[in-house]
């Protein structure tokens, strides 16, 4: 996870960069992200546009942030279920699920939103990068627990395991694809993490 966002200036933690974020998150929930101006979000929350420039260097960069804000309501909503205190087995399945949930919601509540993350994932933003190092951290502790539990086969080296389950979960995962399947999607996820745990019986 990147300490320090690309094009946010200044101190990390500050309420006027929250209280920008917050601003932009609305605009773009409610005008799209190309329809939304730094010049908008100052208007919004009654600051100069220069002085938004002192926290961040362009609107790309608010957006990186407002994007990572909602990636990381879905990752913490996939890590409630993974923390869970069940075998590794079901929280395995129930993250596949709950990430296919989350990624509907996303499509059909927020669907402004939705189109930012599809593009930001097009264009490899940090704020991508760092949900999919987390979803990765995510899945490697479910297989590093199944294992020690002896649920889960050990002879396949962990980063290989880890990255091909990674791997599988891209169609549910990646916001393009699953606004394809978004009539199945729960289906779909619930049978490709059946053949993925029979892939990792011992």
């Amino acid at each position: 996870m990147s300490s320090s966002p690309s094009g946010q200036r200044g101190p990390t933690e500050h309420e006027r960069r929250d209280q920008i974020i917050s601003a932009a998150r609305e605009h773009f929930r409610h005008y799209g992200y190309n329809k939304t101006t730094v010049a908008d979000l100052a208007k919004a929350i009654g600051l100069s546009t220069a002085y938004i420039y002192k926290f961040f260097d362009s609107k790309k960069a608010i957006g990186e942030a407002a994007c990572g804000l909602c990636l990381g309501d879905i990752a913490q909503a996939v890590r409630s279920v993974a923390e869970e205190p069940k075998p590794a087995s079901e929280r395995l399945r129930r993250v596949f699920i709950e990430l296919a949930r989350q990624g509907a919601a996303l499509y059909f509540q927020n669907r402004k939103m939705h189109d930012i993350v599809a593009a930001a994932l097009v264009e490899k933003w940090q704020s991508c990068k760092s949900h999919e190092a987390t979803l990765m951290s995510i899945v490697r502790r479910i297989v590093q627990d199944g294992r020690e539990a002896g649920e889960f086969e050990r002879k396949t080296p962990l980063d290989e395991t880890c990255r091909a389950i990674f791997l599988a979960l891209e169609p549910i995962n990646n916001p393009v694809l699953l606004e394809q399947r978004l009539d199945v999607i729960e289906e779909d996820a619930a049978t490709v993490a059946n053949l993925v745990l029979r892939s990792l019986a011992p």
